[in-house]
Protein backbone atom coordinates (compact mmCIF):
# COMPACT_ATOMS: atom_id res chain seq x y z
CA UNK A 1 0.00 0.00 0.00
CA UNK A 2 1.42 3.40 -0.83
CA UNK A 3 -1.08 5.63 0.08
CA UNK A 4 -0.22 8.84 1.90
CA UNK A 5 -0.34 9.56 5.18
CA UNK A 6 -0.70 13.47 6.46
CA UNK A 7 0.17 14.99 9.50
CA UNK A 8 -2.44 16.94 11.18
CA UNK A 9 -0.71 20.31 13.34
CA UNK A 10 -3.53 20.34 15.45
CA UNK A 11 -3.12 17.16 17.00
CA UNK A 12 0.40 17.08 17.41
CA UNK A 13 2.08 17.27 20.54
CA UNK A 14 5.15 19.55 20.47
CA UNK A 15 8.18 20.58 23.41
CA UNK A 16 10.94 21.62 23.10
CA UNK A 17 14.27 18.65 23.09
CA UNK A 18 15.13 18.22 26.84
CA UNK A 19 18.44 17.57 27.89
CA UNK A 20 19.61 16.35 31.78
CA UNK A 21 19.53 20.07 32.66
CA UNK A 22 16.01 20.83 31.77
CA UNK A 23 14.08 18.32 33.42
CA UNK A 24 10.36 20.19 34.50
CA UNK A 25 7.53 17.60 34.89
CA UNK A 26 5.50 19.36 32.96
CA UNK A 27 7.15 18.98 29.82
CA UNK A 28 5.97 16.63 27.29
CA UNK A 29 8.83 15.88 25.21
CA UNK A 30 8.96 14.23 22.25
CA UNK A 31 11.39 13.45 18.52
CA UNK A 32 9.73 14.14 15.64
CA UNK A 33 9.18 12.23 12.24
CA UNK A 34 12.18 14.02 9.99
CA UNK A 35 13.98 11.78 8.08
CA UNK A 36 17.75 10.78 9.48
CA UNK A 37 16.44 9.38 12.54
CA UNK A 38 19.94 10.34 14.88
CA UNK A 39 18.98 14.32 15.25
CA UNK A 40 17.20 15.14 18.19
CA UNK A 41 13.69 16.94 17.31
CA UNK A 42 11.39 19.40 19.21
CA UNK A 43 8.36 17.65 18.35
CA UNK A 44 5.99 14.51 17.99
CA UNK A 45 3.30 13.99 15.45
CA UNK A 46 0.11 12.06 15.65
CA UNK A 47 -0.30 10.61 12.19
CA UNK A 48 -4.04 10.99 10.42
CA UNK A 49 -5.08 8.78 6.52
CA UNK A 50 -5.31 11.07 4.02
CA UNK A 51 -8.25 11.07 1.73
CA UNK A 52 -7.00 9.04 -0.62
CA UNK A 53 -5.93 5.72 1.80
CA UNK A 54 -6.75 2.60 0.13
CA UNK A 55 -8.24 0.42 2.82
CA UNK A 56 -8.73 -3.08 1.40
CA UNK A 57 -10.04 -6.47 3.32
CA UNK A 58 -6.61 -7.69 3.31
CA UNK A 59 -5.09 -4.09 4.67
CA UNK A 60 -7.93 -4.56 7.26
CA UNK A 61 -7.08 -7.47 8.35
CA UNK A 62 -3.26 -7.39 9.05
CA UNK A 63 -4.33 -4.09 10.66
CA UNK A 64 -6.66 -6.00 13.09
CA UNK A 65 -3.63 -8.80 13.78
CA UNK A 66 -1.43 -5.82 14.42
CA UNK A 67 -3.88 -4.37 17.03
CA UNK A 68 -4.16 -7.01 18.31
CA UNK A 69 -0.24 -8.36 19.00
CA UNK A 70 0.14 -4.58 20.11
CA UNK A 71 -2.86 -4.30 22.29
CA UNK A 72 -0.87 -7.68 24.22
CA UNK A 73 2.26 -5.96 24.91
CA UNK A 74 4.31 -7.25 21.35
CA UNK A 75 6.37 -5.49 18.96
CA UNK A 76 4.58 -6.07 15.43
CA UNK A 77 7.50 -6.35 12.54
CA UNK A 78 6.20 -6.13 9.54
CA UNK A 79 8.44 -7.74 6.72
CA UNK A 80 8.21 -7.76 2.90
CA UNK A 81 9.60 -6.96 -0.47
CA UNK A 82 9.84 -3.36 -1.60
CA UNK A 83 7.33 -1.47 -2.78
CA UNK A 84 4.10 -3.13 -0.82
CA UNK A 85 3.42 -0.36 1.22
CA UNK A 86 4.89 -1.47 4.52
CA UNK A 87 5.75 1.81 5.85
CA UNK A 88 2.64 3.44 5.15
CA UNK A 89 0.39 0.24 7.07
CA UNK A 90 3.17 0.79 9.99
CA UNK A 91 1.69 4.40 9.90
CA UNK A 92 -1.64 3.53 9.15
CA UNK A 93 -1.69 0.95 12.18
CA UNK A 94 0.17 3.88 14.55
CA UNK A 95 -2.71 6.10 13.87
CA UNK A 96 -5.42 3.76 15.56
CA UNK A 97 -3.36 3.80 18.78
CA UNK A 98 -4.05 7.52 18.93
CA UNK A 99 -0.56 8.30 20.15
CA UNK A 100 2.78 10.37 19.52
CA UNK A 101 4.96 8.66 17.07
CA UNK A 102 8.36 8.56 17.15
CA UNK A 103 10.24 7.46 13.65
CA UNK A 104 13.57 6.04 13.28
CA UNK A 105 15.10 4.80 9.75
CA UNK A 106 17.41 2.24 9.97
CA UNK A 107 21.20 3.28 9.03
CA UNK A 108 24.16 1.28 8.53
CA UNK A 109 26.26 4.05 10.35
CA UNK A 110 23.77 4.18 13.23
CA UNK A 111 25.20 3.61 16.77
CA UNK A 112 23.40 2.74 19.89
CA UNK A 113 23.94 6.05 20.59
CA UNK A 114 21.66 7.31 17.78
CA UNK A 115 19.27 5.33 19.30
CA UNK A 116 19.53 6.74 22.61
CA UNK A 117 21.20 9.81 23.17
CA UNK A 118 24.60 10.97 23.38
CA UNK A 119 26.38 13.71 25.31
CA UNK A 120 25.77 17.03 23.43
CA UNK A 121 28.28 19.25 24.76
CA UNK A 122 28.73 21.08 28.63
CA UNK A 123 28.59 24.42 30.50
CA UNK A 124 31.38 25.30 32.33
CA UNK A 125 31.20 28.21 34.89
CA UNK A 126 33.83 29.77 37.27
CA UNK A 127 33.53 31.90 40.25
CA UNK A 128 35.79 34.19 41.40
CA UNK A 129 35.29 35.42 45.24
CA UNK A 130 37.85 38.03 46.05
CA UNK A 131 35.87 39.42 49.30
CA UNK A 132 38.96 39.28 51.16
CA UNK A 133 41.28 41.29 49.14
CA UNK A 134 44.28 39.72 50.13
CA UNK A 135 42.48 36.30 49.56
CA UNK A 136 41.62 34.83 45.93
CA UNK A 137 38.90 32.27 46.13
CA UNK A 138 38.28 30.25 42.66
CA UNK A 139 35.17 27.44 42.17
CA UNK A 140 34.83 26.23 38.60
CA UNK A 141 32.00 23.77 37.83
CA UNK A 142 31.27 22.06 34.84
CA UNK A 143 28.09 20.71 34.05
CA UNK A 144 27.68 17.70 31.19
CA UNK A 145 24.35 18.14 28.83
CA UNK A 146 22.83 14.89 27.44
CA UNK A 147 20.36 14.99 25.11
CA UNK A 148 17.95 12.17 24.54
CA UNK A 149 17.50 10.56 20.91
CA UNK A 150 14.13 9.15 19.79
CA UNK A 151 14.33 5.80 21.20
CA UNK A 152 14.41 7.06 24.65
CA UNK A 153 11.69 9.93 23.95
CA UNK A 154 9.63 7.08 22.78
CA UNK A 155 10.14 4.74 25.41
CA UNK A 156 9.89 7.48 28.41
CA UNK A 157 6.49 9.05 26.82
CA UNK A 158 4.84 6.18 25.73
CA UNK A 159 5.05 6.99 21.84
CA UNK A 160 4.35 4.63 19.07
CA UNK A 161 7.79 3.96 17.86
CA UNK A 162 8.22 3.28 14.10
CA UNK A 163 11.30 1.51 13.16
CA UNK A 164 11.75 1.79 9.32
CA UNK A 165 13.91 -0.79 7.66
CA UNK A 166 15.37 -1.25 11.03
CA UNK A 167 17.37 -4.47 9.33
CA UNK A 168 19.59 -1.71 7.23
CA UNK A 169 21.08 -0.70 11.46
CA UNK A 170 24.22 -3.29 12.36
CA UNK A 171 22.63 -6.09 14.49
CA UNK A 172 24.90 -4.62 17.70
CA UNK A 173 23.30 -1.39 17.19
CA UNK A 174 20.08 -2.91 17.91
CA UNK A 175 20.71 -4.87 20.51
CA UNK A 176 19.80 -2.17 22.94
CA UNK A 177 16.04 -2.98 22.15
CA UNK A 178 16.26 -6.56 23.60
CA UNK A 179 15.98 -5.40 27.47
CA UNK A 180 13.12 -2.68 26.43
CA UNK A 181 10.50 -5.48 24.63
CA UNK A 182 11.34 -7.88 27.24
CA UNK A 183 12.45 -6.71 31.05
CA UNK A 184 10.76 -3.18 29.54
CA UNK A 185 13.94 -1.11 30.98
CA UNK A 186 16.85 1.05 28.75
CA UNK A 187 19.73 1.49 29.78
CA UNK A 188 20.36 4.94 29.71
CA UNK A 189 24.15 6.19 30.33
CA UNK A 190 23.10 9.83 31.43
CA UNK A 191 24.33 11.20 34.63
CA UNK A 192 21.43 11.39 37.85
CA UNK A 193 19.42 8.86 35.69
CA UNK A 194 17.70 6.49 38.38
CA UNK A 195 21.40 4.55 37.91
CA UNK A 196 21.59 4.44 33.97
CA UNK A 197 18.08 2.62 33.95
CA UNK A 198 15.01 4.08 32.45
CA UNK A 199 11.19 2.24 33.06
CA UNK A 200 9.32 2.03 29.30
CA UNK A 201 6.28 3.79 29.73
CA UNK A 202 3.33 0.78 29.79
CA UNK A 203 1.84 3.11 26.40
CA UNK A 204 5.23 2.45 24.70
CA UNK A 205 4.53 0.66 21.44
CA UNK A 206 6.87 -0.29 18.65
CA UNK A 207 6.41 -1.08 14.90
CA UNK A 208 9.17 -2.23 12.65
CA UNK A 209 9.53 -2.56 9.05
CA UNK A 210 12.09 -4.67 6.88
CA UNK A 211 13.24 -5.92 3.71
CA UNK A 212 14.62 -9.33 2.69
CA UNK A 213 18.09 -9.81 3.35
CA UNK A 214 19.35 -10.67 -0.24
CA UNK A 215 18.60 -6.63 -1.02
CA UNK A 216 21.36 -4.46 -1.05
CA UNK A 217 22.67 -3.00 2.54
CA UNK A 218 20.59 -5.17 4.39
CA UNK A 219 21.50 -6.52 7.76
CA UNK A 220 21.04 -10.16 8.90
CA UNK A 221 19.16 -10.05 11.77
CA UNK A 222 19.60 -11.44 15.34
CA UNK A 223 17.04 -14.54 16.78
CA UNK A 224 17.39 -12.86 20.34
CA UNK A 225 15.54 -9.76 18.49
CA UNK A 226 13.12 -11.69 16.19
CA UNK A 227 11.97 -13.75 18.95
CA UNK A 228 10.79 -10.75 20.89
CA UNK A 229 8.92 -9.69 17.14
CA UNK A 230 5.54 -10.27 15.98
CA UNK A 231 6.36 -10.60 12.20
CA UNK A 232 3.74 -10.34 9.92
CA UNK A 233 4.47 -10.86 6.05
CA UNK A 234 3.61 -8.28 3.80
CA UNK A 235 2.86 -9.10 -0.12
CA UNK A 236 1.72 -7.41 -3.02
CA UNK A 237 -1.76 -6.10 -2.84
CA UNK A 238 -4.31 -7.94 -5.22
CA UNK A 239 -5.50 -6.40 -8.47
CA UNK A 240 -8.41 -4.85 -7.00
CA UNK A 241 -6.52 -2.95 -4.31
CA UNK A 242 -3.29 -2.02 -7.17
CA UNK A 243 -6.22 -0.88 -9.22
CA UNK A 244 -8.01 1.32 -6.46
CA UNK A 245 -4.60 2.80 -5.26
CA UNK A 246 -3.44 3.60 -8.32
CA UNK A 247 -6.69 5.43 -9.30
CA UNK A 248 -6.74 7.22 -6.10
CA UNK A 249 -3.02 8.56 -6.99
CA UNK A 250 -3.27 9.50 -10.76
CA UNK A 251 -7.03 10.30 -11.31
CA UNK A 252 -6.91 8.46 -14.25
CA UNK A 253 -10.19 6.45 -14.97
CA UNK A 254 -10.37 2.43 -14.56
CA UNK A 255 -9.47 1.08 -17.83
CA UNK A 256 -6.38 2.83 -18.41
CA UNK A 257 -5.64 2.14 -14.68
CA UNK A 258 -6.37 -1.18 -15.45
CA UNK A 259 -3.99 -1.82 -18.63
CA UNK A 260 -1.00 -0.24 -16.46
CA UNK A 261 -1.55 -2.74 -13.20
CA UNK A 262 -2.05 -5.45 -15.30
CA UNK A 263 1.16 -4.90 -17.37
CA UNK A 264 2.64 -4.44 -14.14
CA UNK A 265 1.50 -7.41 -12.57
CA UNK A 266 2.70 -9.67 -15.70
CA UNK A 267 5.84 -8.32 -15.91
CA UNK A 268 5.92 -9.29 -12.12
CA UNK A 269 5.09 -12.79 -12.55
CA UNK A 270 7.97 -13.40 -15.03
CA UNK A 271 10.42 -11.80 -13.55
CA UNK A 272 11.37 -11.59 -9.49
CA UNK A 273 8.45 -11.84 -8.55
CA UNK A 274 9.47 -8.18 -6.70
CA UNK A 275 9.15 -5.75 -9.07
CA UNK A 276 7.16 -3.80 -10.80
CA UNK A 277 5.79 -2.95 -7.44
CA UNK A 278 2.49 -0.57 -7.13
CA UNK A 279 4.89 2.20 -6.83
CA UNK A 280 5.82 1.83 -10.65
CA UNK A 281 2.14 2.06 -10.97
CA UNK A 282 1.37 5.21 -9.43
CA UNK A 283 4.28 6.69 -10.94
CA UNK A 284 3.38 5.57 -14.54
CA UNK A 285 -0.16 6.80 -13.97
CA UNK A 286 0.89 10.13 -12.99
CA UNK A 287 3.17 10.84 -15.58
CA UNK A 288 0.48 10.06 -18.06
CA UNK A 289 -2.21 12.22 -16.18
CA UNK A 290 0.45 14.82 -15.82
CA UNK A 291 0.89 14.95 -20.18
CA UNK A 292 -2.87 14.39 -20.89
CA UNK A 293 -1.98 11.77 -22.34
CA UNK A 294 -4.07 8.07 -22.40
CA UNK A 295 -2.79 4.82 -21.16
CA UNK A 296 -3.07 2.68 -24.25
CA UNK A 297 -0.01 1.12 -26.49
CA UNK A 298 -1.20 3.33 -29.62
CA UNK A 299 -0.28 6.46 -27.31
CA UNK A 300 3.32 7.22 -27.97
CA UNK A 301 4.04 9.03 -24.65
CA UNK A 302 2.53 5.98 -22.79
CA UNK A 303 5.04 3.72 -24.59
CA UNK A 304 7.96 6.03 -23.76
CA UNK A 305 7.06 6.30 -20.51
CA UNK A 306 6.12 2.76 -20.29
CA UNK A 307 9.07 1.25 -20.88
CA UNK A 308 11.47 4.31 -18.92
CA UNK A 309 9.47 3.10 -15.81
CA UNK A 310 9.30 -0.67 -16.59
CA UNK A 311 12.39 -0.87 -18.61
CA UNK A 312 14.77 -2.33 -15.74
CA UNK A 313 12.09 -4.54 -14.30
CA UNK A 314 14.35 -7.76 -15.46
CA UNK A 315 17.66 -6.22 -14.96
CA UNK A 316 18.11 -8.79 -12.53
CA UNK A 317 17.17 -11.92 -14.74
CA UNK A 318 19.52 -13.38 -16.73
CA UNK A 319 17.85 -15.18 -19.40
CA UNK A 320 15.83 -12.82 -19.89
CA UNK A 321 18.85 -9.74 -20.84
CA UNK A 322 18.96 -10.83 -24.39
CA UNK A 323 15.57 -10.72 -25.15
CA UNK A 324 13.38 -7.96 -23.34
CA UNK A 325 13.06 -4.90 -25.08
CA UNK A 326 10.82 -2.18 -25.94
CA UNK A 327 8.88 -4.17 -29.02
CA UNK A 328 8.11 -6.90 -26.36
CA UNK A 329 7.09 -4.27 -23.44
CA UNK A 330 4.50 -3.11 -26.18
CA UNK A 331 3.61 -6.88 -27.12
CA UNK A 332 2.53 -7.56 -23.68
CA UNK A 333 0.54 -4.46 -23.26
CA UNK A 334 -1.59 -4.53 -26.26
CA UNK A 335 -2.68 -7.89 -25.06
CA UNK A 336 -3.52 -6.71 -21.56
CA UNK A 337 -5.33 -4.08 -23.35
CA UNK A 338 -7.41 -6.61 -25.87
CA UNK A 339 -8.07 -8.93 -22.51
CA UNK A 340 -9.56 -5.74 -20.36
CA UNK A 341 -11.43 -5.02 -23.13
CA UNK A 342 -13.50 -8.23 -23.41
CA UNK A 343 -14.10 -7.36 -19.70
CA UNK A 344 -11.87 -9.92 -18.25
CA UNK A 345 -8.63 -9.11 -16.22
CA UNK A 346 -5.30 -10.39 -17.93
CA UNK A 347 -2.70 -12.60 -17.01
CA UNK A 348 -0.05 -14.26 -18.98
CA UNK A 349 -0.52 -17.83 -20.26
CA UNK A 350 0.36 -20.82 -18.14
CA UNK A 351 4.05 -22.54 -19.19
CA UNK A 352 5.41 -19.05 -19.94
CA UNK A 353 9.13 -19.31 -20.73
CA UNK A 354 11.68 -16.86 -22.68
CA UNK A 355 12.70 -17.65 -26.11
CA UNK A 356 15.13 -16.07 -28.21
CA UNK A 357 13.61 -16.12 -32.11
CA UNK A 358 15.38 -13.91 -35.09
CA UNK A 359 14.14 -11.55 -35.96
CA UNK A 360 11.81 -11.16 -33.22
CA UNK A 361 13.38 -10.95 -29.94
CA UNK A 362 11.18 -12.77 -27.58
CA UNK A 363 7.86 -14.39 -28.11
CA UNK A 364 5.84 -15.99 -25.72
CA UNK A 365 5.40 -20.04 -25.92
CA UNK A 366 3.28 -21.75 -23.78
CA UNK A 367 4.26 -25.76 -22.92
CA UNK A 368 1.55 -27.14 -25.27
CA UNK A 369 3.58 -25.63 -28.38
Amino acid sequence: MTTELKYDPARAEVSPPRNEGDRSAGSAGGAGVNAGGATPVGGSVVPAASESFINSAGVQDVTERALTYLACGYAVHLAGPSGTGKTTLAFHIAAQLGRPVSLIHGNDEFGSSDLVGRDSGYRKSTLVDNYVRSVLKTEENVQVHWMDNRLTVACEHGHTLIYDEFNRSRPETNNILLSILEEGILSVPRAGGNGGYLKVNPNFRAIFTSNPEEYAGVHGTQDALLDRLVTIEVEHHDRDTECAITKAKSGLDSEEVQLIVDTSRALRSMGSGHRPTVRSCIALAKAVAARDARAHPDDAFFARAAWDIFGRVFSGVAEARATWNQAFLDRIMREAAETIRTGQAFQLAPGFRWEVTPPMRARRVSERN
